[in-house]
């Protein structure tokens, strides 16, 4: 199945392909779903959570989403399970599991 990054990627010319690692934009992932990469899934452990949101500005997939003030579980379709937010988190409010298909 493609996606509409793939359609644009064989439509593109090399000129008009960025060199690696550049990020020119804040927040791109969100136009791509990415949720299928991870091998390992986040957990938000609500009880644990004291709502500092360290893990927010932290993920680097926009994959942690705020609303009224309060950090909320993980957008799946989005996190690719690099597990920063857990890195990060000083309540061990996040937790991460094998990734089940």
């Amino acid at each position: 199945m493609k996606t509409k990054a793939s359609e644009l990627n064989e439509q593109s010319t090399w000129q008009e392909v960025t060199t690696g690692a550049e990020i020119y934009e804040p927040a791109t992932s969100l136009l791509v779903n990415t949720g299928e990469w991870r091998t390992m899934r986040p957990v938000f452990l609500k009880d644990k959570c004291k709502q500092c949101m360290l893990c927010v500005p932290f993920c680097p997939d926009s994959s942690i989403p705020v609303k009224d003030g309060k950090r909320e579980d993980f957008d799946l379709m989005h996190c690719k399970g690099c597990g920063i937010c857990a890195k990060v988190c000083p309540f061990d409010a996040i937790d991460f599991v094998e990734e089940v298909k």
